[in-house]
């Protein structure tokens, strides 16, 4: 269940590129800027190949890109991927970006760190077939594409290679450290943060507290980032 905030969580999105995100491609928001802020501590150089698996509108593809990696960009929508290839042209950014799910990763190479930012809230309703809500709607337990993020990831990753993965303590870290280890992947929670509830929690706020989810005096959501190795 989601408790009250502590003092020093609040995190801010760096000013670092110009970027894009019209109707329908997710806006960079708190849970962007703790990705990034993890990426920050990562050793990315141009002998690094990361992939990105729903990129959104391209912010932590980019990020990475400017660190001189070899960057992949992945969105199942392809608003967003014209999003991101046009965001990469505006900053001087080389990434490849391709349009296809979960299920082509095993096309796309192998990689010495994979970032994610899924759909991760939790849903009473079936999981969207396009729309803006695809970037959010995470299932009935919010873990639906969380956990088939982690299983691509697993199979992207070379050996000793790194997932960063952000979702809401909603989901569950402790499900998302058990899955990631029967994936041979050793796990932690490397930063955690407390954020205002945006549109979208607010909108399902008594469906998450008759669920059990959220405490009846929750305003904030509590969001972490889990740093996995592939062993």
């Amino acid at each position: 269940m989601t408790t009250q905030p502590r003092a020093g969580d609040a995190v801010q999105l760096p000013r670092r590129s110009r970027l894009l995100a019209p109707r329908g491609v997710y806006k960079p928001d708190d849970d962007t800027a703790l990705l990034l802020r993890a990426l920050d501590h990562e050793p990315v150089d141009p002998h690094t190949a990361v992939l990105d698996l729903g990129t959104g509108s391209g912010a932590l593809a980019l990020a990475a890109a400017r660190y001189g990696a070899r960057v992949t960009a992945v969105d199942i929508s392809w608003r967003a991927v014209w999003t991101t290839r046009l965001n990469a042209l505006l900053n001087g950014a080389a990434v490849t970006v391709r349009q296809g799910d979960l299920g082509a990763v095993p096309g796309f190479g192998t990689f010495g760190l994979v970032l994610s930012n899924p759909p991760y809230v939790p849903s009473p309703w079936s999981l969207p077939q396009r729309g803006a809500a695809l970037a959010w709607e995470g299932g009935l337990s919010g873990r639906t594409v969380v956990d088939r993020v982690c299983a691509a990831a697993a199979r992207a990753l070379r050996p000793g290679g790194t997932l960063l993965i952000v979702h809401s303590a909603l989901c569950g870290e402790d499900e998302s450290l058990e899955h990631l280890d029967g994936l041979g992947m050793k796990a932690a929670v490397i930063d955690r943060a407390f954020v205002p509830f945006g549109p979208v929690m607010r909108a399902r706020r008594s469906w998450l507290c008759t669920q059990g989810l959220l405490c009846r005096e929750a305003t904030m959501e509590e969001l972490v980032v889990i740093r996995a190795e592939l062993l």
